[in-house]
């Protein structure tokens, strides 16, 4: 009887431990953990649809691209789910083997996206990007304190902006508008033509007043700075904030990028990422989320949900003529090296 006693006392007790470990497992189901720039998605957006399927949203920040990259590089994607982040960085990820397809089946609302942002370099048979939004950095001027005419990138090196331009720090956005001011290509992997665009970028030096997408917000917005090299979303506030914000769009075309979303080769909770994938390509979600971002909808279906302010907002709709010889950053691969050390030394001085 003791014997039988016992046996049952362990029979219990495994199916006590299988049980915990299926609660543990069918909680861990869900979650959804992702890494992008902070704040990127609205919370409200995140909180509705918690509350909507139950997923937890775990959300790990980047301070920057090349930050992100070395995490998912070193760690093969393990941890993260979802990648936000910029088109070029995608892109390297899906070259390395770090992604995984996306199920179409399980996105139906992926036909709500304006065709012109998809087949792009990063995904060229659209199967690892869900597009987010687009946007240009853009040039701004406070006209009430700008010196001089601001019409292109190369009126930057004007001697009467010295230590009066705030600009976001990133070097292949620096290099690349450089290079489209001398009359070549962002992309540029000629050394030679780096070196002139080397020499170019040194004497932009003294004209820098601060570098960093919130520095270069907060100088333009106090008056400290009277011209920014920034992003759309960054401008939309100052157009806001401030009626002596003008948008110029820069007679050599602008660059622009598209940030998207793409699912990790190692996700341990793919339908959870397709499910928030979908949710974010509603388009009354995909109207919200570019408004409040202050980027370029990408979602078709949304456009009839956008407000008039956001229409006549120049820093994110761009007249067709402005984006004549506009160019986005791409992956350029061994080159990238050289750009780095260029930055590098520029900011070095």
């Amino acid at each position: 009887m003791k014997k039988n006693i016992l046996s049952l006392v362990a029979l219990l007790m495994a199916m006590l431990i299988v049980a915990l470990s299926t609660l543990g497992l069918a909680d861990e189901a869900k979650t959804l953990n992702i890494i992008s720039w902070e704040g990127y998605v609205d919370e409200d957006t995140i909180n509705a649809f918690e509350q909507e399927t139950g997923i937890d949203v775990i959300w790990s920040p980047m301070s920057s691209i090349d930050e992100m990259l070395l995490k998912v590089q070193q760690s093969g994607g393990e941890g993260y789910d979802l990648i936000l982040s910029s088109d070029y960085s995608l892109d390297i990820l899906r070259q390395e083997g770090l992604l995984q397809k996306l199920d179409m089946s399980k996105l139906p609302n992926y036909a709500n996206l304006n065709p012109i942002y998809l087949g792009q370099f990063y995904d060229p048979a659209n199967e690892y990007v869900v597009p987010y939004v687009s946007g240009c950095v853009l040039i701004v001027v406070n006209k009430a304190l700008c010196p001089i005419e601001v019409t292109s990138y190369a009126d930057l090196w004007s001697e009467e902006l010295r230590g009066s331009v705030a600009t976001l720090d990133l070097s292949r956005v620096i290099i690349g508008l450089t290079l489209k001011s001398m009359g070549y290509g962002m992309n540029e992997t000629d050394p030679a033509i780096l070196a002139e665009a080397k020499d170019k970028l040194m004497q932009l030096y003294p004209n820098i007043l601060t570098f960093g997408d919130n520095e270069s917000y907060t100088a333009l917005s106090g008056g400290e700075a009277s011209v920014g090299l920034i992003y759309a979303s960054f401008a939309s506030l100052l157009l806001q904030e401030n009626p002596d914000i003008q948008v110029v769009y820069p007679s050599e075309g602008l660059g622009f990028g598209v940030d998207g979303f793409v699912l990790t080769s190692a996700s341990q909770n793919v339908d959870n990422a397709h499910l928030f994938l979908d949710y974010l390509m509603r388009p009354e979600v995909a109207a919200h989320n570019a408004e409040y971002q202050g980027y370029t909808n990408v979602n078709k279906a949304a456009e009839e949900f956008l407000s008039d302010y956001y229409w006549a907002n120049p820093a994110v709709n761009i007249p067709a003529e402005s984006m004549e010889g506009s160019e986005i950053v791409q992956n350029i691969g061994e080159a990238e090296t050289l750009y780095t050390d260029i930055y590098t030394a520029f900011k070095l001085q």
